[in-house]
């Protein structure tokens, strides 16, 4: 591997280990703040379901997080990936009403064959 990617690749992982570790401070900040309730749906949660509850950034900033929790609401994953839809649509976002095209890639299309020559 040439240094060019092994930087590349050490800049990646740097980056993903420090959005984690934000993310798991904001979450648990948010998870003491806040009632296990979505926002949006009010379904409750318990330490059993708590995976599914998502702490949602009100003006979508990754980078703002007061310590108050001012920026944040706690929505279950449907509730938070739906918050998140609204926001493309209202972006702009154009692939409403257009055709998408079916995937026609057949991967196990010569299963059989290969096994048999196995």
């Amino acid at each position: 591997m040439s240094q060019v990617n092994q930087r590349l690749d050490q800049v990646v992982l740097d980056a993903r280990r420090n959005a984690e570790k934000r993310e798991m401070g904001y979450r648990a900040q948010a998870l003491k703040l806040f009632p296990w309730v979505c926002g949006r749906c009010a379904r409750e949660f318990t330490h059993s379901t708590l995976q599914l509850l998502e702490v949602h950034h009100k003006n979508s900033n990754h980078d703002d997080n007061p310590p108050d929790g001012g920026n944040w609401e706690l929505l279950c994953t449907y509730c938070h990936e739906n918050e998140h839809a609204k926001l493309k649509d209202m972006a702009g976002r154009s692939d409403v009403g257009t055709e998408t095209s079916t995937a026609t890639f057949n991967p196990f299309a010569d299963l059989k064959a290969r096994m048999a020559s196995k």
